[in-house]
């Protein structure tokens, strides 16, 4: 870790506190510079250590996505508290997921993009979490019906065996992958007049986070208490031993040992071999939830735990400098007004003061008399209520 700066924070009582000397991530929300994290980032310990292979290429950052959560790349971003930074570094040199709490609209899932853009891992996987979200949604799609009927054109037109260029997109319910394909003439394990199966597999989120990479890839596992109430359990098993078999491919494995398959990478294609995945470098996960269920201990015993306070006003002062380039103190007032609006409405989102920091900006006028009404709408608390 020689040569790594170390900057001064603020910490949650305002004092001034410099960084750790075990840090990695320092909360800068900027790209290292002339360092590499794989010279820098300990080994894992040995029952986090995984030797999945062969190890694949990085992959680039999708720095428009990036910017527009963060701002573009040299501006001022906001400092996190230090024992916020402590909780991520933990968690990076533990390889455990990080499970974010905190209330709607102050960041928690900012963080993983903070952690991509500042270590240099490439693009942030999201899997973003609903009440209809399964293990196998996030780890792969296997389109059954999309395979059958590719099968049943080659049979008809005669067409050889060269791997139809089918995107592999999910058909019908979740469950269709457990259904037995239909038999068609033909269809047969040893390739006969079959269409591949890696054509017809993408793989999930989670499910490409899991690559054999040589440093973690960073996967955002966004709002877990929307799940079905299996969701954190049917995690265990995948997030302890960092790897995941894909049955539709063990099943073919005799005549398609190595299947090429999409991944959740735009344009990204990736070969499996005898269906079974397998991480090198376990991901950095951020998993966000906004309190609303309480998750099994064993879940959260696998999990480091980070409760997100709300935004002090410097952090707020940061994050509007970071999206305007307009700076020099002009919108002040506008945050400390938001602060106390916050506290009786029992919290905003940072991005109500975002937008009307965007009005005024756009040449909206305080003295307007419209501006105390666009304000009121802009700044309603969250809970619904009129």
């Amino acid at each position: 870790m020689n040569g790594v700066p170390h900057p001064v924070h603020g910490d949650r009582n305002g004092g001034p506190v410099t960084s750790r000397s075990w840090w990695i991530y320092r909360g800068t929300g900027q790209p290292l510079r002339d360092i590499r994290l794989g010279d820098i980032l300990p080994s894992p310990p040995g029952w986090r250590d995984f030797d999945g292979g062969p190890v694949l290429p990085p992959v680039p950052a999708e720095s428009a996505e990036t910017d527009r959560r963060l701002g573009a790349v040299g501006r001022a971003t906001p400092r996190q508290d230090p024992h916020d930074i402590d909780l991520i570094n933990t968690a990076l040199l533990l390889r455990r997921p990080l499970l974010v709490t905190g209330r709607p609209g102050i960041g928690k899932s900012t963080l993983a993009y903070l952690v991509a853009r500042e270590l240099g891992l490439g693009r942030v996987l999201h899997w973003g979490i609903t009440s209809r979200s399964t293990l196998r949604s996030g780890l792969y799609e296997y389109d059954a019906i999309g395979r059958a009927q590719a099968s049943l054109g080659r049979i008809r037109t005669g067409a050889p065996v060269t791997g139809a260029p089918v995107p592999a997109q999910a058909s019908g319910s979740p469950d269709d992958a457990s259904q037995p394909l239909p038999h068609v003439s033909g269809d047969t394990d040893d390739g006969g007049s079959a269409a591949r199966i890696g054509d017809f597999v993408r793989l999930g989120p989670l499910g490409t986070a899991l690559l054999p990479y040589a440093l973690p890839r960073v996967l955002l596992i966004d709002e877990l208490d929307k799940s079905d109430i299996d969701l954190p359990n049917d995690l265990l098993h995948v997030l302890e031993n960092g790897s995941y078999d894909i049955p539709e491919l063990v099943r073919a494995r005799h005549h398609e040992g190595r299947a090429q398959v999409f991944t959740d990478d735009p344009d990204g294609t990736v070969t499996v071999t005898d269906g079974r995945v397998r991480c090198r470098a376990f991901p950095f996960i951020v998993i966000t939830s906004n309190g609303e269920r309480q998750f099994p201990p064993a879940f959260l015993r696998r999990c480091v735990r980070l409760n997100v306070s709300p935004p002090r006003e410097d952090q707020l002062a940061a994050m509007i400098a970071a999206h305007f380039r307009d700076q020099g103190g002009r919108h002040d007032a506008m945050i400390k007004a938001f602060m106390e609006r916050s506290k009786e409405h029992g919290g905003l989102a940072t991005d109500q003061l975002l937008n009307a920091i965007f009005l005024r900006t756009a040449g909206v006028r305080e003295d307007d008399e419209a501006w105390s009404e666009l304000l009121d709408a802009l700044w309603r608390q969250l809970s619904g209520a009129p």
